[in-house]
């Protein structure tokens, strides 16, 4: 369990300093919330924690962890037994050392927090100006909820930042392709098109469609009228690489 609330107590430290802060999740989900219903009647559906093996239905206060390590064989953890498990740094970010933010493969990112002071605090101020003079980011471990994590504090939107990051195990490595080989000017085409195309990076221009549909799709049904399928552009398929790029710079400079 990795998720926190908002307002999540935590104190930043790095040798003899204690920078106390609040963790604030930097991303709030946008998807439309839907219920699952019975298609007869539409109600509510109920989920039950049922035991197969007793054949009743099972209480939050009955459910114990258990792990599988043969066939139908487990070993079980009670909570208490897990505590003893649990992490010193529980409450704490423990900065380790200081890094370069470009020498980090953005794969490894997770989830995105605001550390922000509850009061005006020197240390913090410094800390963070710091960070942002000398253009490094602070590499630390930290515990959030039951789970523990390595993670990045930075400088961002004139605040500190904590970005969770995922372990070298947890990263899927993949089987790369032999190259293909490609003409020079197939190169220089290729590249007039990424500079045709290159743009600033605007994030309040890029919406959330799918989601904008369902909530135009609700407010339709809501008035009774029926729904209309949403308008897409079916791409055109050249076979032709070259013809390809070049059809595609021609299409950049008429648009």
């Amino acid at each position: 369990m990795g998720d926190i609330m908002a307002n999540y107590k935590s104190a930043i430290t790095f040798g003899l300093v204690h920078i106390p802060v609040s963790l604030n999740p930097v991303i709030t989900n946008n998807d439309t919330s839907f219920n699952m219903l019975h298609k007869k009647c539409e109600q509510r559906i109920k989920y039950q924690k049922y035991c197969p093996h007793c054949k009743k239905e099972v209480k939050q206060n009955e459910i114990i962890k258990g792990y599988e390590y043969m066939d139908k064989e487990f070993i079980t953890l009670s909570d208490e037994e897990m505590k003893k498990l649990k992490s010193n740094n529980d409450k704490i970010i423990e900065i380790i050392s200081f890094v370069n933010l470009k020498e980090i493969d953005p794969i490894y990112f997770e989830k995105s927090y605001y550390l922000m002071a509850d009061i005006k605090n020197k240390a913090y101020s410094l800390f963070k100006e710091a960070l942002k003079k000398e253009n490094k980011v602070a590499l630390a471990k930290t515990v959030l909820g039951n789970k523990f994590y390595y993670c990045l504090v930075r400088f961002g939107h004139n605040t500190l930042i904590m970005n969770t990051l995922y372990f070298n195990e947890e990263i899927k490595e993949i089987e790369t392709r032999m190259t293909e080989e490609f003409t020079k000017k197939e190169m220089d085409l290729a590249v007039k098109l990424i500079n045709e195309m290159t743009d600033s990076f605007k994030p309040d221009e890029y919406l959330d469609e799918y989601q904008n549909n369902i909530k135009k799709a609700i407010e339709t049904k809501v008035q009774g009228k029926q729904i209309k399928p949403a308008k897409t552009k079916r791409p055109q398929s050249v076979n032709d690489l070259m013809a390809a790029l070049q059809k595609s710079i021609k299409q950049r400079k008429t648009a």
